[in-house]
């Protein structure tokens, strides 16, 4: 594989988190608006799957990324406006992923969409999008999970 396997990765930390079996905090704001609660996921893989998504080791894309690395980093970043996943963030400590940060933008003349995918595998996942629809307005979602809410 040419670039850091995500989609590997968050199968792997899935199953991790699966096998910890234990409730998260999570905050879904929607507009402004937020409601939270204590649950219990039972589809990690599911629950991460927008990060899985961001996965850019497909052949046709092995040219498409702008690489940039040392030893705590990893930054790609999309060299061709029409590619979904446009920068994604790495930071390693002892080869081991501590936070990873993934930027998704989708434009067509309908609507635009902007992601900030942010996992932090020992605390935390966060997610916020915003959405603007032609006709429709603006909606902004942030979504965010805490492992350790105690």
């Amino acid at each position: 594989m040419k670039y850091f396997d995500i989609k590997g990765f968050f199968k792997s930390d899935s199953a991790r988190l699966t096998r910890l079996n234990q409730p998260i905090y999570k905050v879904i704001k929607h507009n402004g608006v937020s409601e939270s609660k204590i649950v219990h996921i039972t589809n990690w893989g599911s629950e991460l799957s927008l990060f899985s998504e961001a996965d850019i080791n497909k052949p046709a894309w092995k040219d498409s990324y702008k690489v940039t690395a040392d030893s705590n980093i990893i930054i790609y970043q999309a060299l061709s406006p029409e590619l979904k996943t446009r920068e994604i963030l790495i930071k390693l400590v002892a080869g081991k992923v501590k936070y990873m940060m993934i930027l998704d933008s989708t434009k067509n003349i309908l609507y635009n969409s902007l992601e900030k995918l942010s996992y932090f595998p020992d605390s935390l996942y966060l997610i916020q999008k915003a959405q603007t629809v032609r006709l429709l307005g603006t909606n902004k979602y942030d979504i965010s999970g805490y492992f350790n809410h105690r």
